[in-house]
């Protein structure tokens, strides 16, 4: 494996808390496969209709659900656009977990609920959250 020297700044920049990334994230590509996967199904879409509509090969598509593949920007775009969800959603698992990592997760997952929904899962946290308090004490 080759090894790399970095400028200090740069290194700096890496470790830094601000820009969120530390050394030694790496991708998790069965991850990543497993949510394209998931929101495929929630579509109802097969690999096929899928693969086509974003313009990869059926056995492409299979390969990268699987993480066995990885994917280039311009078909990571391609197929945030088709599956109607967001990059950072798609790549929650291989990013440091924040608190805006954590809100947008919770935003998507939120966005494709009814109203009726989204007022249940408020209630669902506030208890949740309530217990956690009371344990607390």
């Amino acid at each position: 494996m080759r090894q790399y020297t970095y400028p200090a700044w740069m290194v700096h920049c890496f470790d830094c808390p601000l820009h969120n990334i530390q050394w030694g994230d790496r991708m998790d590509y069965k991850r990543l496969g497993k949510r394209i996967r998931e929101e495929r199904l929630r579509l109802n879409l097969t690999q096929a209709v899928l693969a086509e509509a974003i313009e990869i090969s059926d056995t492409y598509m299979g390969a990268i659900e699987r993480g066995e593949r990885n994917l280039t920007l311009d078909t990571l775009v391609r197929l945030v656009g088709r599956l109607g969800v967001t990059v950072d959603y798609l790549l929650a698992d291989s990013v440091s977990d924040s608190d805006m990592n954590i809100l947008e997760q919770f935003k998507q997952i939120t966005d494709r609920q009814p109203l009726e929904r989204k007022q249940l899962a408020i209630k669902v946290l506030r208890t949740i959250f309530s217990h956690f308090e009371n344990e607390d004490k």
